[in-house]
């Protein structure tokens, strides 16, 4: 199966849900137009009052449409952009890939994948049980996070349902995605050699 999206949605305000979307615009070094996650620094409300300088790695949200199926086994009914994600894919797994990994949107768009979300006490208040399903802690005692990843924009375009995914992993040796703890690191920054991937 070639990878592709299945939906894409956004909201300007800063809701659990977003409302899908006929396309959503991607902007280098912002995010999604429109959404209230978009801008250069930290947009998440409670890294907000902790330090509103931070650079935004939490660009674009992206979750795969295998875990929707997964979750309504367990009795989930969930659809695209009840999650919060901006992008809801299909036939590739976003949490194998490591970070650094870079994504072709559709024709122009480029982004590059910086951690895992993290999910918080908003999902349990969405449905009842669904949070232990999305963190949760592996036989080993590790916390594992399924409710998709993040990343940031460095080429813009815009992004419908139906356009393939094009996945370009970064040299050995691969680091996994884990959640972003410090955002204070620099960023790929449009015009950069990512850049070039047209």
């Amino acid at each position: 199966m070639i990878p592709s999206i299945v939906a894409v949605s956004c909201s300007a305000e800063h809701s659990f849900s977003k409302p899908n979307r006929p396309s959503i615009t991607l902007v280098a070094g912002l995010g999604v137009a429109d959404d209230a996650h978009a801008g250069q620094f930290v947009k998440h409300r409670y890294l907000v009052r902790r330090d509103p300088t931070q650079p935004n790695l939490r660009q674009v949200h992206l979750i795969q449409q295998e875990l929707f199926a997964s979750l309504a086994e367990q009795g989930h009914v969930v659809e695209t952009g009840q999650l919060g994600e901006n992008v809801t894919t299909r036939g590739l797994d976003l949490l194998a890939l490591p970070t650094g990994t870079i994504l072709r949107l559709g024709a122009d768009a480029v982004i590059e994948l910086t951690g895992l979300r993290n999910p918080c006490a908003q999902i349990e208040e969405f449905q009842d049980g669904l949070m232990s399903l999305l963190r949760f802690r592996d036989s080993e005692g590790n916390v594992v996070r399924t409710a998709g990843v993040m990343g940031v924009v460095l080429v813009g375009g815009d992004v419908r349902p139906g356009d393939p995914i094009e996945v370009q992993t970064p040299p050995q040796p691969h680091q996994p995605l884990s959640y972003i703890v410090d955002s204070h690191k620099p960023l790929r920054t449009p015009g950069s050699n990512a850049d070039s991937r047209q």
